[in-house]
């Protein structure tokens, strides 16, 4: 789900969907998969097309044959208490976020009704 001050904005279908956004000074994308397990989020795999300021790859970044460097973030799964969350900034400098979740793909405001507002993404329970 995704929260704004609280109000609930978005619910997705299913419980893995992939999170991305391009970085604000290296211009770089940045893709995220996530998972809800036992009522929490799960970061299963994260990818970047290079490196660059605040974009230091995992160290257990693999480099694939089309370019991406892929790793398991070393992240425990968010939740375990009812403020926990992860809150997506936003900003005139980059474009919005995407969120695809089954075969659906759009701007996170496609899904939350809300453009150029933090907000917080957090598990259903």
């Amino acid at each position: 789900m995704f929260a704004l001050g609280g109000a609930l904005l978005a619910s997705l279908p299913g419980t893995d969907f992939t999170l991305s956004w391009t970085h604000s000074i290296e211009k770089t994308e940045w893709r995220e998969r996530w998972s809800v397990e036992a009522g929490r989020l799960r970061p299963v795999e994260a990818r970047i097309r290079g490196t660059g300021a605040g974009m230091e790859p995992g160290p257990d970044a693999k480099l694939t044959a089309d370019g991406w460097l892929v790793w398991t973030p070393a992240l425990p799964p968010s939740g375990s208490l009812p403020e926990d969350g992860i809150t997506l900034a936003a900003s005139g400098f980059t474009g919005e976020h995407r969120l695809c979740a089954g075969a659906d793909c759009r701007p996170l405001s496609g899904w939350t009704g809300v453009r150029d507002q933090a907000m917080t993404m957090r598990a259903c329970r």
